[in-house]
């Protein structure tokens, strides 16, 4: 008899955390990017800030569990209705729980 055992659970996913650091470019200033940005991720639990860049990318830096990571990384491939996303650029780095809070940056 065969058995499989799946160890990549989602359950064991959700406890893992992660940092995502991504740079979304495109129509993405002007366009509340940043207000809806913080909404997501406090509506995910995530922990971190986003910012605009002089260069019209906007920097979003997260933590939180993998899976609501990868959440929030699908939302920034989209943006709010106004924005129009032509690359999210994601790297992952260590989790740190620096953060207590979300916050936008000016």
């Amino acid at each position: 008899m065969l058995i499989i055992i799946n160890i990549g659970s989602n359950q064991q996913k959700n406890n893992m955390m992660g940092r995502a650091h991504i740079f979304v470019r495109g129509l993405v200033q002007g366009v509340y990017f940043r207000h809806y940005t913080e909404g997501t991720a406090l509506r995910l639990g995530l922990t971190g800030w986003v910012r605009n860049l002089r260069d019209g990318r906007v920097e979003v830096l997260c933590e939180g569990p993998i899976e609501r990571l990868e959440e929030m990384i699908e939302w920034c491939r989209s943006g709010p209705p106004a924005a129009r996303v032509e690359e999210a650029q994601v790297s992952w780095e260590e989790y740190t729980g620096e953060f207590d809070t979300f916050t936008v940056g000016y």
